[in-house]
């Protein structure tokens, strides 16, 4: 009977000893399988929590306002648009009126030299008309060849709310096309001193692969938000690739993050473009406070309003490609050395080459 017992304790022992050997084989056969040099596709393994609060420290919701004068036409004025220049606005016009468009987005501190800032962000963020023009409309709903109003931008100012002064940037260089800019100035250095810049590696968009895991920093509705996504679909020819991360306004600009080989090996591959979004047209009445009630039981009876709404399309988010931000810096390193914005990974010149211009 007792050898019996010692036979089965036996037998047991073995059978755990292979199933522990078993469960590390497995888990050795995974560790190089994950560690293979390329993207993750699968969510990072430990806590990430100290690198991510680090980033997220080095990004910034960026505001622009453009203001513009707008001179509207009478309805006998028979003007077109190649007249335009010759007009005498303030002669011409029945009516001069004032406003303004606002847009924010996200911005990355990717310089911090001795004062002198530099944020990475999407142009059309920043990128408002010199000047707009309208048409009158035909009964039939098609536009007129007649000019109705003519609105000139007046200034602009774009502004990061907790940098020094009132926190105003000036856009150093802008690529509608690519639609990058990088904004920038020079603040006194004791000001600056403790504002971090990114730090992390600019990686690689083109060695991302379908299904592999990304993080994307903004500011969604003038929250810092920080969300995941999944890499869907790269398009070789652009190096713009698509994410199914949620998008809201103020996301554009913000960082798309990869992991090579598990954390804390983050990496720079791209910069959210925006989503796909459709616009329709609604009725209004002449306010357009949210919080105003009106009666189901009394039909409205004041002046109604056209107004143009975007409708924003969750889950499909276009992404630029981290290599067209390189060649976008690149492309302007003269223009950013005269006012003494330097990239040692990306230019080609020594530091000492710059010329800087005092803002």
């Amino acid at each position: 009977m007792i050898r019996t017992i010692r036979y089965y304790l036996f037998i047991t022992a073995l059978l755990l000893l292979y199933s522990c050997s078993s469960s590390n084989s497995v888990h050795d056969s995974t560790l190089k399988q994950t560690n293979d040099g390329k993207y993750d596709s699968e969510f990072p393994s430990r806590n990430a929590s100290k690198e991510l609060e680090e980033i997220s420290n080095t990004i910034r919701m960026i505001n622009s306002i453009a203001f513009y004068e707008s001179y509207i036409f009478p309805d006998e004025s028979k003007f077109k648009k190649d007249q335009i220049h010759t007009i005498n606005f303030e002669k011409e016009a029945a009516q001069k009126v004032y406003y303004n468009n606002t847009a924010s987005g996200t911005g990355t501190i990717i310089l911090n030299d001795n004062g002198l800032l530099g944020l990475i962000t999407v142009a059309h963020i920043v990128s408002f008309p010199d000047t707009v023009v309208s048409y009158f409309i035909h009964p039939d709903g098609t536009y007129s060849e007649y000019v109705q109003s003519v609105s000139v931008k007046s200034r602009q100012t774009n502004y990061v709310s907790d940098f020094p002064g009132n926190g105003e940037l000036e856009i150093i260089a802008l690529d509608k096309d690519k639609d990058l800019a990088l904004l920038g100035k020079q603040y006194p250095s004791d000001l600056t001193i403790m504002m971090p810049v990114f730090n992390y590696k600019w990686g690689s968009s083109e060695e991302l692969e379908w299904g592999d895991f990304v993080y994307v920093f903004g500011f969604p509705m003038n929250f810092k938000v920080l969300s995941k996504g999944i890499v869907s679909s790269l398009k070789k020819e652009n190096n713009i690739f698509l994410i199914d991360a949620v998008f809201n306004k103020g996301c554009s600009g913000g960082i798309v993050l990869a992991i090579r080989d598990g954390v804390p090996n983050f990496e720079l591959v791209g910069l959210v473009k925006s989503v796909p979004a459709e616009f329709e047209n609604y009725i209004r009445p002449l306010t357009k406070e949210r919080d105003l009630e009106y009666s189901p039981l009394l039909p409205y009876k004041g002046d109604v309003y056209v107004d143009k709404e975007q409708i924003l399309r969750m889950g499909i988010t276009k992404v630029i490609g981290i290599e067209i931000v390189k060649d976008f810096l690149k492309e302007n390193q003269d223009l950013l050395l005269r006012h003494g914005f330097y990239f040692k990974d990306l230019f080609n010149v020594p530091k000492e080459m710059r010329l800087i211009q005092t803002h």
